[in-house]
């Protein structure tokens, strides 16, 4: 059966789809739960807003959880390009309940003020240095989860934004190297409480950022070969279906590389840890008046070959 808040997501996230959906071979993957399957399964999306391959089906010795798949590096992904290769079952959208495309990292590192456009929004200088902040694991949800409105806050606040996925350790590297560390690429919304951002908390931004369902993440891991210039892409949100923001990773100050060789710095990144890379201009706070979301909203965060989450106010 298929449950009126699901087919309502099925109809908005077809209804969103405005870059051309065409069925394709590149990995998109996924961890999903079905009524028929015990706990989380590991998948691929057959194709931007198609439905899903079980890849622990195809392979039982493979491991359930996305952190454990990248840990395994090549081996794993072997196995998950033969799956795509191969005409395998795929398990309908409506039958399937889509989680993080990466759940329990051993971090979430966050860029702010990371374009251009967003730093003129604010009349602020463009940084010179990367800016860091984290969001705490447990505010990830999945892409079509609820985004609950916590009573601490009067001011949350919509981000869209590209999420990296690092796929194996790494420490001190290189920008010229960075890429082999990185698995691939998924679309976040880096959901924000203004007031404890910006006026509490000391100013520092951790709590504002990090409530729970503060981080809806998915439809899919696009592997990076599956990417043809994550710099280059379309990047969108629209709140009620209204367009809020709307730019072009090119505008990013700093681009995926530089970001990993300056984390690198400070820590050890290992498979599954997340890299925000900092939203685009259109945010609610710097609006003439102000504007937050309230509880009935639905947010849709969209990027050009990556997909579209869509998460309902609560």
């Amino acid at each position: 059966m298929l449950f009126p808040v699901r087919r309502r997501l099925l109809t908005a996230l077809l209804q969103a789809q405005h870059w051309p959906f065409q069925p394709s071979r590149d990995m998109r993957l996924v961890q999903f739960q079905a009524p028929h399957l015990t706990g989380p399964h590991l998948g691929l999306e057959s194709g931007n807003g198609g439905g899903v391959i079980n890849l622990n089906a195809f392979d039982p010795t493979l491991p359930k959880t996305m952190v454990e798949f990248l840990e395994q590096g090549e081996s794993t992904l072997s196995v998950a390009r033969r799956a795509l290769a191969a005409q395998l079952p795929v398990l309908p959208r409506t039958e399937v309940t889509f989680l993080a495309p990466v759940t329990r990292p051993d971090k979430v590192v966050c860029v702010g003020m990371n374009y251009v456009d967003h730093c003129k929004e604010q009349n602020v200088p463009v940084p010179k240095e990367p800016i860091i902040f984290s969001k705490f694991a447990s505010s990830i949800v999945g892409p079509y989860d609820e985004v609950i409105l916590p009573p601490e806050s009067q001011e949350v606040d919509w981000e869209v934004e590209l999420a990296v996925v690092i796929g194996k350790k790494g420490k001190h590297i290189k920008a010229t190297d960075a890429m082999a560390y990185v698995a691939g690429f998924t679309v976040a919304h880096d959901v924000s409480a203004r007031d404890w951002q910006m006026r509490r908390n000391g100013r520092q931004w951790l709590l504002g950022k990090t409530f729970d369902t503060f981080c809806p993440l998915g439809p899919a891991l696009v592997t990076k070969d599956s990417v043809a210039d994550p710099h280059n892409l379309k990047i969108c949100c629209r709140v009620n279906g209204e367009v809020v923001q709307s730019s072009n990773t090119s505008q990013m100050v700093f681009k995926t590389e530089e970001l990993i060789a300056w984390v690198s710095q400070f820590v050890t990144l290992y498979p599954g840890d997340i890299i925000l890379t900092g939203t685009p201009p259109g945010v609610g706070v710097f609006r003439k008046p102000p504007v937050f979301l309230k509880k009935g909203d639905e947010v849709q965060c969209e990027i050009e070959e990556l997909g579209v989450i869509i998460n309902k106010v609560v």
